[in-house]
């Protein structure tokens, strides 16, 4: 005989004992509803408790170590491609806090629902040359405290600090 079978034979002997144990007291079926309800309730709050404990460890991975993101739009071409997937890290800012160069994953202030991709290029205080489309107007920008200067590598077809962004 197969194991399986064995189990099943054992499990269906365990019940008729049972039964005939509590027959005298009229309540065997009433004890053995109890105790199939105290084991599904038993694996109903395990599988909860696993499901809570595995959903705080993913949630504490992609907030704190980091996660996939599809960079999307040309604006830092060549350097990431349109549909690009990255693995965003946020470890290396509580270590050593954003550095001019640095391409950053950020909320857009347009739309703070998505983000964007961009590169670090002055940081707060820093005094930016910016440059029109033409190049024909210079002028000079501060970045504001608390601010980054983000610009996309591909600054013809990039919307950022520049314009307000």
């Amino acid at each position: 005989m197969s194991f399986m079978k064995l189990k099943a034979i054992s499990t269906l002997l365990t019940v008729i004992n049972f039964i005939n144990n509590n027959k005298k007291s009229g309540q065997w079926w009433q004890t053995l509803h109890r105790t199939m309800l105290r084991g599904v309730l038993g694996k109903t709050f395990r599988l909860i408790g696993y499901t809570i404990q595995y959903g705080c460890i993913v949630h504490c991975t992609f907030e704190y170590v980091g996660g996939v993101v599809m960079c999307s739009g040309p604006s830092m071409e060549p350097t990431i491609q349109n549909s690009d997937i990255v693995f965003a890290e946020n470890l290396s800012r509580h270590f050593y806090g954003i550095q001019r160069g640095d391409v950053v994953i950020a909320k857009s202030p347009s739309d703070p629902k998505s983000n964007i991709c961009k590169r670090v290029i002055g940081l707060e205080g820093d005094k930016i040359l910016s440059s029109s489309s033409s190049d024909f107007f210079k002028s000079h920008s501060y970045v504001p405290m608390g601010h980054v200067w983000l610009e996309g590598d591909n600054l013809q077809n990039s919307t950022d600090s520049r314009f307000g962004l």
